[in-house]
């Protein structure tokens, strides 16, 4: 598969292999940019962001529109790509597309409500008889830098915001699986004037700090890592950034909970695409009158999960990325286990698989929470009630989601206001998201909030207009 640079599909004689995650087998290879590529992109999005702008909100609406319906029609191809680039359970692929489609869609709604306001401008001395009214108008060109694990609905978070507020866009999508953002692209693109958008592959050091530091780039929507991530805000200048950086995300049970909806919900949340997602449940925190409980159904449900292939249909938990992240989960299940945790199931590594694992008696201080564990590992804090529910979910360094079960909303009411995170779900785990809502966390969760109203909003500037009638 090739880059895309100002509407024509570019190839190189360097190339980079891209594997199939469960089975390590070639199954494609794309050009390695290079710096010369970065700045024809960037060079074809600046000239194209003129062409955007002079489009009206509902020749763009259309275009998202034609993209939507394009998606669509290849809806099956597109999930058996997201399965072969990233080994994600082909249901799971099936549902990633169904939700891009969406979102594509609600993008092409979105680009025609893209308001600015009126100014009561005689509400200050000097006003009287004085129009005052904003504009939201296009940043100019936006760079979106995606990771692997939603390779086709991330990249169409930053994409069709940035489209739909007529904005050009370079995307570099995570060479561990660039496979469906590049097919994306392709698609698009025949909806869209010359060079509106981009798409370069390459080594992060060459391609990303190029994007970075150009001048030409007015914002920078990044999802991944926090190290990149501060990488991106130290060197990147005078532009608008949205930092996705991960999370460590807690999901509480309380004594007043249902039980058997939150032990299904912790099932989900900790093992959907083999606990790669960002608003994974990474810590189960319970209070220890219902912890015997809810934990023996916990571990009876994830004993039902099938894992392998992730083209079996019937495959609940796929591979991990590459055999080196498998190997990092498994040294902190190790570690863990001997500093003192107890290993209720799981806790096994074939190649790139790893078993569903559930740990009890995890300490607040070991590895394995206090770093995001990008894996299908549930480790599990027993506590006595809210208030020290509340203190152990906010020991990390992350605010990105939390999910709390309970009856009580007094209980929820605190957690709600109490627990240092961008969002708080209640009675259902922290991986709830529906692509219209504003996403973003706090502290080292990043910068930001992504959804496609709350994208538009950091992907356009604010113009006041003073009119003084004569």
């Amino acid at each position: 598969m090739d880059m895309l640079i100002n509407g024509k599909l570019i190839d190189k004689p360097e190339k980079i292999e891209i594997r199939n995650p469960f089975n390590n087998k070639v199954i494609d290879r794309v050009p390695q940019g290079n710096h010369e590529d970065v700045k024809n992109a960037l060079a074809a999005a600046n000239r194209a962001k003129k062409t955007l702008n002079d489009l009206s909100s509902r020749e763009i609406s259309e275009s998202l529109y034609g993209i939507h319906e394009e998606l669509s029609k290849n809806s099956k191809s597109l999930a058996k790509l997201i399965t072969l680039d990233c080994g994600k359970p082909i249901k799971d692929s099936i549902e990633e597309v169904n939700r891009s489609i969406q979102t594509i869609l609600l993008s092409a709604e979105e680009s025609k409500r893209i308001y600015g306001e009126t100014i009561p401008m005689d509400a200050c001395a000097g006003g009287e008889n004085v129009i005052g009214f904003t504009m939201r108008l296009p940043l100019g060109v936006v760079a979106a830098i995606t990771p692997f694990n939603y390779p086709l609905n991330l990249a169409i978070h930053k994409v069709a915001p940035a489209i739909a507020a007529k904005n050009s866009v370079v995307l570099k999508p995570s060479m561990k699986a660039p496979l469906t953002a590049l097919k994306m692209a392709e698609i698009m693109d025949f909806y869209l004037p010359e060079g509106a958008l981009n798409a370069v592959t390459g080594h992060g050091r060459t391609i990303g700090d190029e994007i970075v530091t150009s001048p030409v780039v007015n914002k920078i929507s990044f999802t991944g890592s926090v190290e990149i991530g501060e990488h991106i805000s130290k060197h990147a200048g005078m532009k608008k950034l949205t930092l996705e950086l991960g999370g460590n995300d807690p999901l509480i049970v309380l004594e007043d909970a249902d039980i058997e909806k939150a032990a299904e919900a912790a099932v989900r949340g900790s093992y959907l695409n083999a606990g790669q997602v960002c608003i994974g449940v990474k810590r189960v925190i319970l209070d220890n009158k219902i912890a015997d409980e809810f934990i023996q159904k916990f571990v009876s449900n994830t004993k039902k999960l099938v894992t392998g292939d992730p083209m079996d249909p019937e495959t609940d938990v796929g591979p991990l990325i590459n055999k080196g992240a498998a190997i990092e989960v498994e040294n902190r299940v190790n570690e863990s286990v001997n500093d003192g945790a107890e290993l209720l199931c799981g806790g096994k590594r074939g190649g790139t698989l790893y078993m569903p694992t559930i740990l009890d008696n995890v300490d607040s201080k070991m590895k394995i929470v206090q770093y995001e564990t990008f894996g299908p590992v549930s480790p599990i804090i027993r506590i006595n009630g809210i208030d020290e529910a509340v203190k152990v979910a906010n020991n990390t360094k992350y605010g990105l989601q939390a999910g709390i079960f309970t009856n009580n909303i007094n209980n929820a009411m605190k957690a709600v206001k109490e627990i240092e995170a961008g969002g708080i779900i209640v009675n259902k785990p922290s991986t709830y998201r529906m692509d219209n809502m504003p996403f973003g966390g706090c502290k080292m969760s990043g910068l930001g909030k992504e959804g496609i109203k709350y994208a538009i909003e950091d992907m356009t500037k604010t113009k006041i207009v003073v009119i003084n009638p004569l």
